[in-house]
């Protein structure tokens, strides 16, 4: 079964310190590290790690960071054959901040991810002989999201859509989806509900079905996640599991990898959606975006240890 990912490639700039700095405040003596990133390329890592045949389509700038971009997805069993070279153009770079909380704060420069073109995705999406599940995120010009979406409907492959950075999306871009997941802040953005409790998380993901999301899974951070799926008015508990985290940066797109090689072993949505917390869960317990994500045999270790089977 075959994933194509199609999104960004960053170059992730990561200072660990006690505290992330308020406006106007200097801290010192934090700790750097440079990691490949860009949920696209965290996504797609993600799935090739837990044993998803992926192709990624995407742009980097033809500078030290596109090279070594590419090479790290190629080493990761990624295929890079779609990820196109652009010059005179910088490779994105996301600066990063993390606390002793493991919380973070990101700010991006997308430089060459906003290159990528309806015209590119179109040429690699026809190039690639099989597609079952295509993923996506919002790091990419939102053209190129219409057009993935569109063609993989056309081809009969599952949509996953990541709404991240949140942003409000037109009903028929949403019609296209079939598994959109927000994370709470997301969700909030695109319904325009405060998010403070499940009833609040209940009406907003009505909103968006009722514009005609297929299915739609909310994750929690530490509280686990939802899963509403569009034809029933049944939601489904996923729990999180309880681990000592150090750096959340990449749990989101481990999450969305993983179910996205869930469903491209024809898993239930339930059972796509546990493998995910699970491998969700071990990447917090790790530094850095791509260094944090398991691999399958570590997740099934991971599940069989807490009595989880699928």
């Amino acid at each position: 079964m075959n994933i194509v990912v199609v999104g960004s490639l960053n170059m992730d700039l990561v200072v660990r310190l006690p505290k992330i700095p308020k406006p106007g405040e200097t801290l010192l003596g934090g700790v750097f590290n440079t990691y490949p990133g860009g949920k696209g390329a965290n996504q797609a890592v993600a799935a090739s790690r837990l044993g998803g045949h992926v192709s990624m389509i995407g742009c980097v700038g033809d500078d030290s960071f596109g090279r070594e971009l590419v090479a790290n997805l190629s080493t990761e069993g990624v295929d890079t054959s779609h990820v196109f070279v652009q010059p005179n153009v910088s490779s994105g770079v996301a600066l990063i901040q993390v606390d002793d909380q493991a919380q973070n704060s990101i700010a991006v420069a997308s430089g060459a991810n906003f290159r990528l073109s309806s015209e590119y995705v179109e040429k690699a999406m026809q190039a690639i002989e099989k597609i079952d599940v295509v993923v996506m995120q919002l790091e990419t010009p939102l053209e190129t999201i219409y057009t993935a979406a569109r063609v993989a409907h056309q081809r009969g492959a599952k949509v996953i859509l990541n709404p991240a950075p949140a942003q409000v999306l037109e009903n028929d871009l949403l019609q296209l989806v079939d598994y959109l997941i927000p994370n709470e802040y997301e969700i909030a953005t695109m319904t325009g509900f405060q998010i403070q409790n499940i009833t609040d998380t209940d009406q907003a993901a009505q909103q968006l079905l009722s514009k005609g999301v297929k299915n739609l899974i909310v994750t929690l951070g530490n509280k686990g996640s939802v899963i509403f799926e569009g034809n029933t008015n049944n939601s489904v508990d996923i729990p999180a599991w309880k681990v000592q985290a150090v750096d959340t940066t990449a749990a989101g797109d481990c999450f969305i990898g993983a179910f996205a090689v869930g469903l491209s072993k024809e898993k239930s949505v339930k059972d796509a959606a546990a493998l995910a917390s699970a491998a969700a869960a071990i990447s917090v317990t790790r530094l850095g975006a791509q260094p944090s994500l398991p691999k399958i045999d570590e997740v099934y270790q991971f599940m069989k240890e807490r009595n989880l089977h699928i």
